[in-house]
């Protein structure tokens, strides 16, 4: 079985099913997706969601993922092994492994539902971000020529930043480690659960907006899913509040058109290498 191909983003998590070996799928992880040398974190935990997805049919949705990177995904094949380990009325939860040439490079635990049949109660304290309208935001078309060479996965968003939160962009990082914006992907595919996974990790490092650039390894990501996006623009904020020891937190929040809080994540990296 191999899974429908409508979009880029579709292709990136495609997956065919072993004929043989229950649980194990291959996939194949493409060289648009790269940041620096490797594959986006966020690319590789949407895979591992995709294939416990395909195997909790009544549970397509994954509410809480975490994801360890274990060792750095290069562009090729990729072969993902599931294992449930529960089933009930409302979750189930699995594990998967995803390797390419026998060196594992994530390992996942995951609990799926369904985010359509969730109750529609809502009790928060959270607002969404205030942002420009997109149009009054910084595209991609303006980043720096040399952090597109090092991230081939921005051609694959249309990403619109918050003015107020590029100055790092220019040399003069605000020092609040916090970078927000508007995000579609730029083929037009509207979002879902498995496209939040690739927006918690899909911003600049946070630690750019504290004057320090290169690119950041995560170490740990977990996402939490609060409900189905509707279709539109995604408003995302990216900020950290500690970096110490080598490593730093990275928080992000996912507000959907609207209005509605549908993602929330936060990862543990290491502190940024030189471009």
């Amino acid at each position: 079985m191999t899974t429908a191909t409508r979009s880029e983003f579709d292709q990136g998590i495609a997956l065919t099913r072993h004929p043989e070996e229950a649980g194990r799928y291959e996939a194949a992880l493409g060289t648009g997706w790269q940041i620096g040398g490797g594959v986006n974190g966020g690319l590789l935990l949407a895979v591992a969601g995709h294939a416990l997805s395909l195997e909790h049919e009544s549970h397509p949705d994954p509410v809480s993922i975490s994801g360890y990177y274990l060792s750095a995904s290069t562009p090729g094949p990729a072969t993902v092994r599931t294992e449930v380990l529960r089933t009930g009325r409302s979750l189930s939860t699995g594990t998967a492994s995803l390797s390419q040439d026998g060196v594992e490079r994530l390992r996942v635990v995951a609990s799926h539902g369904d985010l359509a049949a969730a109750d529609g109660e809502v009790r928060t304290s959270a607002t969404p971000p205030q942002l420009p309208p997109p149009d009054q935001c910084i595209g991609v078309e303006h980043a720096p020529k040399q952090l597109i060479e090092q991230a081939a996965l921005l051609e694959r968003f249309d990403l619109r930043l918050d003015p107020a939160t590029v100055g790092w962009a220019l040399g003069q990082p605000s020092g609040q480690g916090r970078i927000q914006g508007w995000f579609r992907l730029a083929d037009g595919r509207e979002p879902d659960p498995l496209l939040l996974l690739l927006v918690a990790d899909a911003l600049p490092p946070v630690t750019f907006d504290l004057g320090l650039p290169g690119w950041a390894p995560t170490v740990e990501l977990t996402v939490h899913l609060r409900a189905k996006p509707v279709p539109g623009w995604l408003r995302v904020v990216h900020a950290t509040r500690n970096l110490a020891g080598g490593y730093f937190e990275e928080d992000a929040e996912v507000w959907d058109e609207s209005g509605r809080l549908v993602a929330q994540s936060r990862q543990l990296a290491r502190a940024p290498r030189p471009l």
